[in-house]
């Protein structure tokens, strides 16, 4: 007798499942609304019917793919999530090229295993890292009048509120700050060009929001007085990385965006009613877009208008709605939106800003202009800055636009994407009957968190690609366990109707990315050996120095031997090693491990990095290569020798 189910196709499992997980999720978050507002539930409305995305010609489908010793047109650099690291993809092809260490440790190239990345990644008085953990969100790069200059890309860490600095031609980690009374970082945003110096056209600041609202003096005290909580905004500086000044404020920022002439950077913002627990999160009506008037912020910085908290020396100036009733002299303006709002995006154009409403199937449309006209007192309410709230369907998140006119925002109950236009979103909402927004639906697999087009955050938006980063991937992939992969969907915009072209499976749990055509990028492939203080530049040079206990081995690689073919230190003795590669061909990267005493890292063509450990144990210990570099990558070894 036949098993019904495996008569059934997979596309129809597919379609049963994401009914399945649609209708559990919106009867739960119906359950949850009503029990916030203490009345009885509505009808829900049935989730959006699901057939399986359309299949397209394997030749078609061609057209996206990578051919053998072709190059991509596009990097994508997506945030790693709780692995605490940022990847690089290429896209079209999806190929996973480099994973960056950030917040995490990584023995594949001896990040937070080298004493330059200790240092970078912070540390206790005894040497051990400070953290173990990190949580990456959202990655976005610096600026050059409106479009990614190739320089730096920033990222959040979100458990510990920190903000990192990669480097674009090296693709390394080369900052790291901790940010002051912040709890969930989440968003982060660079501007776009100096805001007070108009002069100036690039990225000289980096805003982040302050998610989870605590105590400000958070010593143990007053634990239950939940209603002073709050949370931060803060300024960073693009280039020391010093937090520049930060604004209190009511409210929990969410994720963060900039205007394109500099003068605002905002935040969307959920649980504006300061609530502490998951129902007073979700009271009321409407929730808020917060916008930050830098040059007036600056302002009331240099004129000492600030306070400090919490021991902490960074500035801090009102931004509660409290003290910003005047919109004259106001720092901030709170323009209400759809309920729990879910990210805030900027349009190529600089006109307008998307939020989308979470618990509402609206995206709040709010135009730039209006908000400067607010500030200016020409307005007579903030909410008088929104010109579209257009009906787009259910959980939208997050929204990309295509340089064209057009938005795409990501629906996670729906597991859709929907494209909306723009203008006939302001003229419906003006009382234009015959407009309609919604111009096309895809049906993505499942649950999308995360959307973004190319060059969809600059000026230079080129509405070629949308990528789907989506939460559930059941049916997509071979099984690996309980957890799953996550599935990026690729889809061409290019066209009036959206294609999906290719899945792309995605190592837990990324959060956000942003695509970039390669010939923006500029990475260098060989290190100067010059910009390492202790490189030691000739095998000749090699050494073991002794001061005391301190004992530090000077020593180089270059294939397939070290510059030492054994060095000898004494139990208990503090034992630094300098490695220098000596090699300067492209791609011929060396490492050096040695068993038993934990270390492993890389050094790259002309690099210098190093290590500090106690040899506590006496006896003989190999020190190898780990990079394969030579036809005698085996040979390649040293003998650590450590007497009793």
């Amino acid at each position: 007798m036949s098993n019904k189910k495996e008569d059934l196709s997979a596309a129809t499992v597919g379609i049963g499942r994401r009914r399945f997980i649609n209708t559990a999720a919106l009867a739960g978050l119906t359950v949850g609304v009503a029990a916030c507002n203490d009345k009885p539930a509505a009808s829900a409305a049935p989730a959006a019917s699901a057939p399986t995305p359309v299949a397209h010609a394997a030749s078609e489908v061609g057209k996206y793919e990578v051919a053998p010793g072709q190059l991509d047109e596009y990097y994508a650099f997506s945030s790693g999530g709780h692995s605490g690291n940022v990847r690089i993809y290429g896209l079209p092809s999806g190929r996973l090229f480099k994973n960056i260490p950030v917040f995490n440790t990584d023995c594949l190239v001896g990040w937070g295993i080298t004493n330059e990345s200790k240092k970078i990644i912070g540390t206790k008085p005894d040497g051990s890292l400070k953290y173990q953990t990190g949580d990456t969100h959202h990655v976005h790069p610096s600026y050059k009048d409106g479009t990614y200059d190739g320089r730096y890309i920033f990222v959040n860490d979100k458990i510990h509120g920190r903000l990192a600095r990669i480097r674009l031609d090296t693709m390394e980690t080369d900052k790291i700050t901790e940010l002051p009374l912040v709890q969930g970082f989440h968003g982060v945003f660079p501007d776009k060009r100096d805001p007070v110096d108009a002069a100036i056209n690039h990225t000289t600041r980096v805003f982040c929001g302050g998610e989870f609202s605590i105590p400000l003096d958070n010593n143990g005290k007053n634990m239950d007085a939940t209603a002073d909580y709050r949370s931060v905004f803060s300024c960073v500086d693009a280039e020391t990385m010093e937090v520049r000044w930060q604004v209190l404020i009511d409210g929990n920022c969410d994720l963060v965006a900039t205007s394109y002439d500099g003068k605002l950077a905002c935040s969307n913002q959920y649980n504006t009613e300061n609530g502490a627990h998951y129902e007073d999160m979700m009271s009321a009506e409407r929730d808020a877009c917060i916008f930050f008037n830098v040059a007036r912020i600056e302002e009331a910085v240099k004129a000492g208008k600030f306070k400090t908290y919490g021991g902490s020396k960074v500035p801090v100036v009102d931004g509660t709605k409290a003290g910003n009733a005047d919109p004259k002299t106001a720092l901030v303006c709170y323009v209400p939106v759809s309920k729990n709002p879910h990210g805030v995006n900027a349009s190529p154009d600089g006109k307008y800003y998307a939020c989308s409403g979470k618990l509402s199937p609206t995206a709040t449309l709010i135009e730039h202009a209006l908000v400067l006209k607010w500030f200016d007192g020409e307005l007579k309410t903030e909410r008088d800055a929104v010109v579209a709230e257009p009906e787009i369907g259910l959980g939208p998140l997050h929204t990309g636009f295509d340089g064209r006119g057009n938005a795409y925002t990501t629906l996670f109950l729906d597991s859709q994407i929907v494209k909306w236009n723009v203008e006939a979103a302001i003229k419906s909402y003006a009382g234009d009957k015959t407009a309609k927004p919604v111009v096309d639906r895809l049906d993505v697999m499942y649950q999308p968190g995360h959307g973004f087009t190319s060059m969809g955050e600059t000026k230079d938006a080129d509405g070629k690609y949308f990528l789907s980063d989506n939460k559930f991937s059941k049916d997509r992939f071979l099984p690996v366990g309980p957890l799953h992969p996550e599935t990026a969907q690729l889809i061409d915009i290019s066209g009036d109707k959206m294609k999906l072209v290719a899945d792309h499976s995605v190592w837990s749990e990324p959060h956000d990315s942003i695509i970039i055509p390669r010939n923006l990028i500029r990475t260098r492939q060989v290190y100067d050996i010059n910009e390492f203080p202790n490189a030691v530049k000739d095998a000749k040079d090699c050494r073991v120095e002794r001061k005391g206990k301190k004992v530090t081995v000077y020593l180089t690689s270059q294939a397939p031997t070290f510059g030492l073919r054994e060095w000898t230190v004494k139990r208990g003795d503090e034992v630094t090693i300098i490695l220098t590669n000596l090699d300067k061909v492209e791609d011929l990267t060396h490492g050096l491990a040695i068993p038993k005493y934990d270390i492993n890292f890389i050094v790259n063509p002309q690099e210098t990095k190093s290590v500090t450990f106690i040899a506590d144990k006496p006896g003989v210990y190999w020190a190898y290569c780990t990079n394969f570099c030579h036809a005698l990558h085996l040979e390649m070894r040293s003998r650590m020798l450590v007497e009793a």
